[in-house]
């Protein structure tokens, strides 16, 4: 691994919502380098989204966004059946929220990181990972995507991995090393 590159800690946070708490972001937020917040749609609430960006920046940590289908009863790990443009108008509905606590609290969304379904669903399959891109660059052309390093699709749409992606592989090379592989 390049000595020069830095690694940075994220963590799924603000899953909280009404009277359901989840997580120990208080005690978590301190340590890591990004936040991957809920948007309201597979866990945390308007309440919720507003004092994890607050926390967030009260620890110097970038706020990303947590989109993912409209399922709190599954946590957001149940795929839906979406057509592709239910895919961008919910991915664009979550980072709008998100956002809008963030301009509040005069912060910017640093990335987008789907989740639970939606994620795997992403990776799967070439109209979901399209619509999610469209979603995210009619937000804001440029906003880095989070995915795995080998994202299947990736060529076929003009992806491009960065540096993240060529972390991920070397960690799993140093994984294989100490598993005897």
């Amino acid at each position: 691994m390049d000595k020069g590159r830095q690694l940075l800690l994220n963590c799924d946070m603000g899953e909280s919502f009404g009277a359901w708490a989840m997580g120990a972001d208080e005690q978590v937020m301190p340590w890591i380098d990004q936040a991957s917040l809920a948007c309201g749609f597979h866990a945390g609430d308007p309440l919720t989204m507003q004092r994890s960006v607050a926390l967030a920046i009260r620890h110097g940590v970038a706020v990303g966004a947590h989109p993912a289908y409209p399922d709190l009863a599954g946590f957001g790990r149940r795929h839906l059946a979406c057509s592709p443009a239910e895919i961008r108008a919910l991915v664009l509905y979550q980072l709008g929220a998100l956002d809008a606590f963030c301009q509040a609290a005069r912060t910017r969304l640093a990335y987008i990181k789907p989740h639970g379904a939606l994620y795997n669903d992403m990776v799967r399959d070439d109209t979901v990972l399209q619509a999610v891109l469209q979603a995210c660059a009619t937000f804001r052309t440029g906003l880095p995507l989070m995915v795995l390093a080998q994202l299947p699709a990736h060529r076929s749409l003009g992806f491009r991995p960065g540096p993240l992606a060529e972390v991920q592989q070397e960690l799993r090379q140093f994984y294989r090393f100490f598993q005897g592989s």
